[in-house]
């Protein structure tokens, strides 16, 4: 997993494989206040963007997710979201498989199980072995919009 924020790409992030800086760079020069929700090519079905209008839920709510084929930059345009993160230990009870149809496996829980905050500018990475738990409320449920680059494995 990769945290930080966009603005600190060229200083803290400049070693990112270009997949990833493809990603980042996208992020940070876009105004993606001005795009409706939906999906977005950048190239193809490589590297493509979704645009989310959500609502957080308290973290009860929420499930913990992996992706296999998918490397999830995950970036905070407006609001305030809670993540919930682990390393995937292959412990976790699966609560539903949608890998086949739609690259997700969501879990009843994870171990060890930490949070980042997002706030406006925030990107975090998550790599197959990743568990994330996203749209969690900061402190009470609030509208969001994120974006989610995903970036093929097999760029990497």
């Amino acid at each position: 997993m990769i945290f930080g924020h966009v603005n600190d790409l060229d200083t803290s992030f400049a070693w990112l494989p270009q997949p990833l800086r493809t990603a980042v760079e996208h992020l940070k020069r876009t105004d993606f206040m001005a795009l409706p929700a939906g999906n977005y090519d950048l190239q193809g079905k490589d590297i493509y963007v979704q645009v989310i209008d959500m609502t957080t839920k308290p973290f009860a709510e929420t499930r913990p997710e992996v992706h296999r084929e998918y490397i999830d930059v995950q970036f905070l345009v407006q609001g305030r979201e809670k993540i919930g993160v682990a390393s995937d230990t292959g412990k976790n009870a699966v609560a539903e498989d949608l890998l086949a149809q739609r690259d997700l496996l969501f879990y009843a829980g994870m171990e060890n199980e930490s949070t980042l905050t997002m706030t406006p500018g925030s990107f975090a990475v998550f790599f197959p072995s990743d568990v994330h738990r996203p749209a969690c409320a900061f402190e009470q449920p609030e509208a969001i919009r994120k974006v989610v680059v995903k970036v093929r494995l097999s760029l990497l």
